[in-house]
């Protein structure tokens, strides 16, 4: 009860002009990132990382989470104006917000998409602070073999959700383990696979991974994909649709029609799937979309403009960011792309993931959650309101003018993070890097939580080995690590060879 009343005093600190300041420029530009097609909070976030090293670290994850559901929440903008997601996870409210933006209804499916993300966002942050503390509470009982596993279990699922192709999944995530190899032993204070230099005895940081990894190769992606004469097209599109405040506010008979359980239960959906490893926001508003259709009493609309699908999809994926809290706070395993660099937020300023952060410094989360719960009931909604029809011309920004802004701002961010030049040249090569593999269909995703997590099990492997005398049968003894060991077989059954049969009898 004293972990819970702590997190409640987060509300109390966000009251602070300054950090209510943090609070409303990290909505904005979350705001911006996610309604720009292309753009996504991942990149705001990797973009933000380098400030954290100037500012305390309540305002710095203040603004981190304020980016996170703002993000979430605005790529349903351009994906029902012009049919194009800003984000993802707005996929399925693309295909009912458009149809609706096609009979003249936009400004309509933008206000229920808000109020979706309202519920669902608020919903999402009440269940991380109510289960907060009993997480905390599980945590402390996994042991090491226990803790090796559940590592094991996130990098699979990581793998096997994340899409694409499942061998090319392992090799970037393995790829992603090796380089955090980089450096002083794990256990030993021994440099290891530093070729001879100086310069890789204290390993590779997070920062020029994050930064080059969503950056730089965003950059170089979207340069080659850019076309002149489709950038002016969006922007002509856009600065023809009129939209006014009033029409924002659906009637409450429409309200009615979709259901506060479809919005609970939506948001039921997306907080669970965004404790799993690498799920994600276009998991979880899939799922509630799918859900959603499938008990609806007016099926027919869907595909057609169901306003009952945006509020699902829209509640899924914002209810996701309270979710994704979970396991990066309590086991330092990020839920998502976003939640991988809070992480390095949280580790820049010195604070470990873990059962204990919740109990020694629950003071420094507590403002965090609180801005989770502020800005999906509070600032999503008036900000729609107030700034609404802006955000429809956010896509006639020049994009030349726009990337040639964000390129700079990454490399100079990763340089003056560690005022190191090396920092700044590996920057640039994680780009360079992971550009080619975006081409080659390589995830980057899981690049990057392989590089996170591979110290983590390689540290737990080792650690186990030595208590069981070499035995690798602890990791069958001990029950939470066959616990884990269970869970991993079920998801691989599940993910990969029940979805296999279910393909083969489909054809």
């Amino acid at each position: 009860m004293d972990t819970l009343s702590t997190l409640m005093s987060g509300f109390s600190q966000l009251a602070d002009p300054t950090i209510l300041l943090f609070l409303i420029a990290g909505f904005l530009i979350g705001t911006f990132f996610g309604a720009m097609p292309g753009l996504t909070s991942v990149l705001a976030m990797a973009l933000l990382l380098p400030v954290t090293y100037s500012i305390d670290v309540v305002p710095a994850l203040v603004m981190s989470a304020a980016i996170f559901m703002s993000g979430m929440y605005s790529g349903s903008i351009t994906a029902t104006t012009i049919n194009i997601p800003g984000a993802p996870s707005s996929m399925m409210t693309a295909i009912e917000g458009n149809a609706l933006m096609r009979q003249g209804k936009g400004a309509n499916a933008l206000g229920h998409a808000a109020i979706g993300s309202m519920v669902g966002g608020s919903v999402g942050a009440i269940l991380l602070m109510l289960f907060m503390p009993l997480a905390g509470s599980l945590a402390l009982l996994i042991q090491t073999p226990g803790k090796f596993s559940l590592v094991l279990f996130a990098l699979v699922v990581i793998i096997l959700v994340d899409g694409g192709n499942i061998a090319k999944g392992t090799v970037a995530t393995l790829m992603g383990i090796m380089i955090a190899t980089v450096g002083i032993d794990v256990l030993q204070p021994v440099p290891r696979f530093n070729f001879g230099t100086e310069t890789l005895v204290e390993g590779i940081d997070l920062m020029p991974i994050i930064i080059g990894a969503f950056a730089v190769s965003e950059v170089l992606t979207q340069a080659q994909n850019w076309k002149d004469d489709t950038a002016k097209a969006l922007g002509v599109q856009a600065r023809k649709i009129m939209i006014k405040r009033r029409d924002f506010i659906p009637p409450m008979s429409e309200i009615r029609k979709i259901g506060f359980f479809t919005y609970l239960r939506s948001a039921f959906i997306g907080y669970a799937i965004g404790i799993l490893p690498g799920a994600g926001g276009s998991m979880a508003a899939f799922v509630s979309y799918a859900t959603a259709r499938s008990s609806s009493k007016s099926p027919e609309e869907y595909g057609k403009g169901s306003r009952q699908g945006i509020a699902a999809a829209e509640s899924g994926n914002n209810a996701m960011c309270g979710g994704a809290f979970v396991p990066m706070l309590m086991f330092g395993i990020p839920g998502d792309p976003t939640t991988a660099v809070v992480l390095g937020v949280l580790v820049i300023n010195g604070l470990q993931p873990g059962p204990r952060l919740l109990e020694n410094q629950a003071d420094l989360l507590a403002p965090m959650i609180a801005a989770l719960f502020v800005s999906a009931l509070i600032l999503i909604p008036l900000t729609l309101y107030l700034l609404g029809p802006l955000f429809i011309k956010i896509v006639s920004i020049p994009k030349g003018l726009l990337y040639s802004a964000i390129a700079v701002v990454a490399l100079v961010g990763s340089y003056v993070a560690t005022y190191s030049m090396f920092q700044m040249w590996l920057a640039l090569f994680f780009g360079v890097l992971a550009f080619f593999m975006r081409k080659l269909n390589y995830s980057t995703v899981s690049l990057l939580l392989g590089f996170i997590l591979g110290p983590d099990l390689e540290q737990y492997l080792r650690r186990s080995l030595s208590l069981s005398d070499g035995n690798p049968m602890i990791f069958l003894t001990s029950l939470d690590s066959l616990f884990f060991l269970a869970l991993t077989a079920a998801f691989v059954y599940m993910l990969l060879f029940r979805k296999r049969k279910v393909s083969e009898v489909s054809v």
